[in-house]
């Protein structure tokens, strides 16, 4: 295994041979065959090893194992202890789940501080092969059958391409020591499940799956980048950007040959639960949306619209007489008293400072609200100006109202009100400007 292995970096991972490297190690059997592998073609690695103290006395001792094997090898290691039960509940995660992110947090921050230019993974094809499965089994999408990656940002995976037979292969005529997780001969799990139940027998069934799953992984690649390629063009069509909101065309996306399908693949990245309930958004009334943890999509007339979802700092701020700036969820709204009006725009406005009442409030708009839109006669609703202007229902939200008591002096960055403009007998000029 070991030219097998020197081969595959050589010829697929050769720029892994100069760079400084992480090898993580649970301690088990896979990623201490990595290590070893990697020592033995002299590549400049260090050991990162997780305790998440998930199993008493058998975490401590894979623990000292690791840094046993560390010692015996003359490598340096790294050595964090977790609360891994802790960090499940407070942010609401299965335990597995939980490791994992604490597990490759830890690796991205030990590889920024200490520069590490790659970290090494010991994933192998049974690995990709239970995944594969477990993929299929919960309902995915193409991505969740193409497998796992081999390259990945800074993760690499050097024993993707070897079985988990070739390595106890290699570990067993090499006398290897290793330690074993109780846990992993518990079926509780499905990968467990999976591996000592419904695998073997697959394999018996056909003793070449690894490789078959492997080439029909391959052709899944393809066929993704194929849809990459085609997705590219739809969405020129489709997608538009306003600002921080991404518009889609309801009347264009029901013209393509599967609209359900290209949706999915327009918004997969945003982890909408129930793409059901994403795609029924079409026909609903306008003003109905879904949400993901990070964002939310709303049906808006012609278009559904995406956001992020962010909190508003700016909701009834006050601003006293001496304030220069303030920051809101539209940018900074800055304020300077000058000696005469210069150029006026949709982010700047020059009013009589001597009318305003201070302090002033920075407020969302509300249903019933009036101004008197400067260059024109008479009032106006807020909602009407709005509609006029063809605002989104996004755009209403987060529109912001500077107001001088119950009054009106600007929707700011887009219209100022005509009962605080500058006029002859104007003594104090205020210059308000968005940036």
């Amino acid at each position: 295994m070991l030219r097998s292995f020197q081969n595959h970096i050589d010829h697929n991972l050769a720029f892994i041979t100069k760079g400084k490297l992480l090898v993580a190690i649970s301690g088990g059997l896979d990623s201490v065959v990595l290590t070893h592998l990697c020592h033995k073609l002299k590549l400049n690695i260090s050991l990162a090893h997780c305790n998440f103290n998930l199993r008493n006395e058998e975490s401590d001792a894979d623990e000292d194992f690791v840094l046993q094997l560390a010692e015996d090898l003359d490598l340096e290691v790294f050595i964090e202890s977790f609360d891994t039960e802790d960090y499940a509940k407070n942010n609401k995660l299965s335990t597995q789940m939980a490791a994992r992110e604490l597990r490759y947090q830890w690796f991205e921050d030990l590889a920024t501080q200490l520069q590490f230019d790659y970290i090494l993974t010991a994933h192998h094809a049974d690995d990709n092969l239970e995944t594969f499965l477990i993929n299929l089994s919960r309902g995915t999408g193409l991505d969740g059958l193409i497998g796992i990656p081999e390259i990945n940002g800074n993760i690499v995976r050097p024993l993707l391409k070897f079985s988990r037979e070739d390595i106890e292969t290699y570990a067993t005529a090499n006398k290897l020591k290793w330690q074993e997780d109780s846990s992993n001969a518990s079926t509780k799990y499905l990968r467990n499940k999976l591996r000592h139940e419904v695998i073997p027998v697959l394999k018996e069934i056909n003793p070449q799956i690894l490789q078959n799953v492997e080439i029909t992984q391959v052709h899944l690649q393809e066929i993704s980048e194929i849809v990459d390629d085609t997705l590219a063009e739809v969405q020129k069509k489709v997608v538009s950007i306003e600002g921080e909101i991404i518009k889609f065309n309801i009347k264009k996306l029901l013209q393509l040959s599967h609209p359900k399908a290209y949706l999915y693949q327009l918004i997969k990245s945003f982890d909408f639960p129930e793409i059901n309930d994403v795609y029924n958004l079409i026909t609903a009334q306008s003003g109905k949306h879904v949400f993901s943890a990070t964002h939310r999509l709303l049906k808006d007339r012609e278009f559904l619209l995406l956001s992020e979802l962010t909190s508003d700092i700016s909701l009834n701020q006050d601003i006293n007489y001496n304030d220069k700036q303030i920051q809101c969820s539209l940018g900074h709204l800055t304020f300077e008293e000058v000696e005469a009006i210069g150029e006026v725009s949709k982010s700047v406005i020059y009013v009589d400072k001597d009318t305003l009442e201070f302090p002033l409030t920075l407020r969302s708009w509300q249903e019933g609200d009036v101004f008197f839109p400067i260059g024109m006669k008479g009032k106006k609703k807020v909602g009407k100006y709005f509609k006029d202007e063809k605002l989104s229902l996004i755009e209403k939200e987060q529109s912001q109202l500077l107001c001088s008591g119950t009054k009106i002096i600007w929707i700011v960055g887009r219209r100022a009100d005509n009962r605080f403009k500058v006029t002859e007998s104007t003594q104090h000029i205020l210059k308000i400007q968005l940036q």
